[in-house]
């Protein structure tokens, strides 16, 4: 049962909140980012200034742990293996999520995929009602999958996923196409099969075919505006908001993704 969301007193300048915190987990290129994506737009929230939004987002991506100098070299051969648990700075992103419940301004790193380490740049998150977390393994560590009140899982099938994430790394991320597919082989599909798959389990709604199924996105955006229309002392009370979508609504249709992370 998950703690349920209230407000607290004002900190940073800004109204604190404990805002309801929502997991999306699923493969690499499955369409996490675009679901989020989708869900932001249909709340008329994606062109609002960041003091302003209401729902904001958040990878797991920012959370990459420094490499070491000779895993920094593998990484440039793509010999490293960026989807194993490992790679991944768990207890940053926990402390992060804390300070999000608890009503703080947080500021989140960027990280660089073209030199494979984190920026010198952050980008601030202010206090929300709603804060989605995507990630390939964002219900893989107990702590962190204990703090969502609500857990997504985009399901796609490894074709799509592999013909998503090919274009993606040699256009926006400099890779080619032979180091993308050794990597992927090596690295990214055992480490879904063996990481990533079994968290489904976890999820309180999966969603087949991410951003093209519209019909569990709709139902998810109407549950999270009567979440949004609640007065805080309501949002107080709700113990637990699960959206009474079924686990593989049927709709076709075609999406122009973004970032399919």
């Amino acid at each position: 049962m998950s703690e349920k969301p209230a407000d607290h007193v004002n900190t940073n300048g800004f109204e604190s909140k404990t805002p309801f915190l929502i997991g999306v987990a699923g493969g690499t290129a499955s369409g996490k980012s675009t679901v989020c994506q989708r869900i932001m737009e249909k709340l008329g929230q994606q062109h609002k200034e960041q003091t302003e939004r209401r729902v904001v987002c958040i990878s797991q991506d920012s959370f990459y742990r420094t490499l070491k100098p000779s895993e920094r070299l593998r990484a440039e051969r793509g010999q490293f293996n960026f989807d194993h648990p490992d790679a991944f700075d768990d207890k940053k992103l926990l402390a992060i999520l804390k300070d999000i419940l608890a009503g703080k301004k947080v500021e989140v790193p960027e990280y660089d995929y073209i030199t494979n380490s984190i920026s010198n740049r952050s980008h601030t998150i202010y206090p929300a009602d709603v804060v989605l977390i995507e990630g390939i393994l964002v219900f893989y560590f107990p702590e962190v999958r204990e703090l969502f009140h609500m857990k997504l899982f985009v399901d796609t099938d490894s074709d799509t996923r592999l013909a998503r994430r090919v274009p993606r790394d040699i256009m926006e991320r400099g890779r080619d196409l032979e180091q993308v597919l050794n990597q992927y082989m090596n690295f990214v599909k055992p480490a879904f099969e063996e990481f990533c798959l079994p968290t489904k389990k976890f999820a309180d709604v999966i969603i087949p075919r991410g951003a093209d199924n519209y019909v569990a996105i709709d139902l998810i955006v109407q549950h999270i505006s009567e979440y949004l229309k609640k007065s805080p002392s309501d949002k107080a009370q709700l113990d637990y908001l699960t959206p009474s979508v079924p686990n593989s609504p049927q709709r076709s249709g075609k999406s122009k993704s973004g970032r399919p992370h």
